[in-house]
């Protein structure tokens, strides 16, 4: 039987504005992403489960819905000169939706719009071939792929090889040693899988004895119909394994990307990370609310690494570029509904 919390969320979501849902097939949405998806969350905003769509054959819009209030997310997945139309009709539809980790386009035109845009944190992109690990500040990274191939581990691009039961015990051990170890967050990020997407890359670093210590999986970026870059998706790594495991991975899967002539990988988001003033018009109160989260010692011990996170990223010395959040009003309900869409709380 239904639990009362999940039947209050079926009443207020059946109370929020009413948006026409466009019926788009998975096919269809990756066809879509394959012509327009540059972005980093673009390609996941096509296969996650449990989100909304709205648009047409030619582009879409996916969102979700919580305690009566509709969260898009990321940018409009449609030809870019085409985005702010698109923006305009669901901002219109939707009922003043809020907008989650968007770019500084999205975010122009939503401020023309009325809306209050804050940063969100940022995302770091390594921009190829003229990021290649040379130099002093990259002489870590160079050191952990080292040290990883001097005591003999194994760096490599996963071929579909590595059993699926090895990946689930490397996810069911990683998952053990998590903040919040009964699930994981989502809309933001979307389940682990097993079993690679379409498109999607997973490397991998065996150990001297020859198990799997860790693995990191990509998401495409396309422009055109091409592949041109990659975004971080998900990691995983064995509680035990060295520090230098997932720095040396990731150096190694930039070195692939870079011989293959990828012109761009991403990161990922930096949540909370660098909250200064946005430039646009915005809500000084979720401002100071974000900055205090991040520097805060029980966030980051009892609910999410923030400042580790950023550490990791910041290794590898990419373009730190802002991303956004943006709304009518940022009430408290409102931000309520959008932690628990992404199972914050």
């Amino acid at each position: 039987m239904p639990s009362l919390r999940i039947h209050f969320d079926r009443l207020l979501e059946g109370a929020a504005p009413k948006v026409e849902r466009q019926e788009l097939a998975h096919v269809e949405r990756l066809a879509l992403v394959r012509r327009h998806g540059d972005f980093s969350l673009a390609y996941s905003t096509a296969v996650q489960q449990k989100l909304s769509y709205f648009g047409d054959a030619d582009g879409y819009i996916a969102f979700g819905t919580k305690m009566k209030h509709h969260f898009a997310l990321g940018d409009p997945v449609v030809h870019p000169p085409d985005r702010p139309v698109y923006i305009r009709r669901f901002v219109e539809a939707a009922g003043s939706p809020w907008f989650v980790q968007i770019g500084e386009e999205t975010a122009r035109v939503l401020a023309g719009l009325g809306y209050q845009v804050n940063r969100l944190g940022i995302d770091t992109r390594l921009v190829l071939p003229a990021h290649d690990f040379s130099g002093k500040r990259n002489e870590t990274v160079r050191y952990s792929e080292r040290w990883l191939l001097k005591k003999g581990f194994s760096l490599d691009e996963d071929k579909r090889t590595v059993f699926l039961d090895e990946i689930q015990r490397l996810s069911q051990n990683w998952r053990a040693d998590r903040i919040v170890k009964r699930w994981e967050m989502g809309f933001l990020n979307r389940p682990f899988s097993d079993q690679l997407g379409v498109d999607m890359r997973r490397f991998v670093l065996h150990g001297p004895d020859g198990e799997l210590v860790a693995l990191l999986d990509f998401d495409p970026l396309f422009s055109g119909g091409k592949v041109i870059g990659y975004t971080t998706a998900f990691k995983r790594k064995h509680v035990d394994a060295t520090p230098h495991a997932e720095i040396g991975l990731t150096k190694f899967a930039v070195d692939r990307f870079r011989e293959e002539g990828i012109s761009v990988v991403t990161l990922g988001l930096s949540p909370l990370v660098d909250i200064a003033p946005s430039g646009f018009a915005e809500n000084e109160f979720w401002r100071n609310t974000f900055q205090r989260a991040y520097d805060s010692p029980w966030v980051n011990r009892s609910k999410f690494n923030l400042q580790g996170q950023a550490a990791f990223k910041r290794r590898f010395h990419g373009i730190e570029e802002p991303t956004y959040i943006a709304f009518r009003k940022g009430t408290y309900i409102e931000m309520l509904g959008l932690l628990r869409l992404i199972k914050a709380i």
